[in-house]
């Protein structure tokens, strides 16, 4: 969201929209930003006066297409090496929410090697947030060739996994349009496990725009899931430019809690 404002400029118009909690993508280029990348970053979460309440771990180049490093054997040593910046980040902001990207498949690589190393970079990120009270976030994704996690029951799979291994800080995040986009029923899922839920995104379909863009009742859905027992935030993350981003929110009944810019 927001994306036609430079990055340290979004938390303000977060703000200025009448948010108190911002939630952002990897906001550095590289796995190890240097100390004035993360000091400029924090600075701007401060003069806005807005809570981070979830961060991306480092997911490679994004712009790009790439859909985060978890699964690369190849690329493991430096999504580790990402992690000291994103717990700093969180000692600082009391971020406790940490969104995991899977990785694309590799070609070349075993299927079953590429989810064995996921799964230990998983278990390694919950133990890196784990004493801050942070909960890994795994979720699936639409419009992302290659990409694995596609429904709740791939990504339960892997947290599965990840919980057996001993490390319990580890849940779904329910995109619902990421999960309705790719056929997911995405009321039953709520009714079965919605109190589970890490955290909860929203956006329309189709085209993943501003709610009441397209056809999904995503505020049912949101009551639905608090209805069965979901605490958590809601976040927008939809595609819009600055101008259009926040209209909807003064329709009758709008109302969410979080914005991911």
């Amino acid at each position: 969201m927001l994306t036609d404002l430079p990055l340290l400029e979004r938390p303000a118009a977060a703000a200025a929209a009448g948010f108190e909690a911002v939630e952002f993508w990897w906001p550095f280029d590289s796995a190890v930003p240097d100390d004035l990348e993360v000091d400029a970053f924090l600075r701007s979460l401060n003069e806005a006066g807005v809570r981070l309440t979830g961060l991306n771990f480092f997911a490679g180049n994004m712009p790009a297409g790439e859909r985060g490093v978890l699964s690369s054997p190849s690329r493991s040593q430096e999504f580790r090496a990402s992690l000291e910046t994103a717990v700093g980040i969180a000692r600082l902001t009391g971020c406790r929410g940490f969104n995991a990207l899977y990785g694309l498949r590799e070609d070349g690589v075993p299927l079953a090697e590429q989810d064995e190393t996921a799964v230990e970079n998983l278990m390694i990120a919950a133990d890196a947030v784990a004493h801050l009270g942070g909960t890994v976030l795994l979720e699936p994704l639409s419009g992302a060739p290659g990409y694995p996690l596609l429904t709740a029951s791939d990504c339960f799979a892997v947290i599965d996994r990840v919980r057996n291994g001993g490390m319990p800080n580890i849940a779904l995040l329910a995109d619902f349009y990421h999960l309705a986009v790719n056929g997911v029923n995405v009321p039953a899922l709520i009714a079965s496990h919605a109190a589970e839920f890490g955290h909860i995104q929203i956006a329309d379909a189709p085209g993943r725009g501003v709610p009441g863009s397209g056809n999904l009742p995503l505020a049912q859905w949101v009551a639905e899931s608090v209805a069965a027992g979901y605490t958590g935030l809601v976040s927008l993350e939809y595609q819009s430019l600055a101008a259009d981003a926040f209209g909807w929110l003064q329709l009758p009944g709008a109302e969410t809690k979080e914005c991911d810019v």
